[in-house]
């Protein structure tokens, strides 16, 4: 396993839904290998009840297509692998409001905002597209 970055400060997560729809979707891609870290112990991903409540709504849509046993061990992954945050909503103006809980729980976690969709978002260093966090995890690891 390779080391922690920064003492575990960049290791620490919150991805956004359409990473973990993505990370299913089409392997060897940027998500799916963030996923893949998570897995292996070497990120930390945070979420909060609204942000597990939200992975499960879209990892059933009938679009994907997702067999049950996917949606179940993802999520299951997740609870498991993953640290529980609630965090107080914060009152900083979001384009769609369903997105605050990504904010605010990488935010009261101290953790890096993965998205796909970084318009959604304010213009912060703590939330970054899965291509330049990998890119930023391999400045640091070397």
């Amino acid at each position: 396993m390779q080391k922690r970055i920064e003492n575990g400060i960049m290791t620490k997560i919150v991805a956004d839904t359409n990473v973990i729809i993505s990370s299913v979707l089409k392997k060897d891609t940027p998500p799916s290998q963030i996923m893949e870290r998570v897995y292996n112990g070497e990120f930390l991903l945070y979420y909060s009840n609204e942000i597990l409540s939200e992975y499960k709504r879209v990892l059933s849509y009938p679009k994907f297509n997702f067999p049950d046993t996917i949606q179940r061990t993802l999520i299951n992954t997740i609870e498991q692998q993953g640290i529980l945050v609630r965090p107080a909503a914060s009152g900083i103006p979001m384009p769609d409001p369903s997105d605050r809980p990504f904010y605010d729980t990488a935010r009261e976690a101290g953790a890096i905002l993965i998205t796909g969709n970084d318009r959604h978002y304010p213009r912060e260093s703590f939330i970054m597209t899965p291509t330049i966090f990998l890119e930023k995890v391999q400045q640091y690891t070397g």
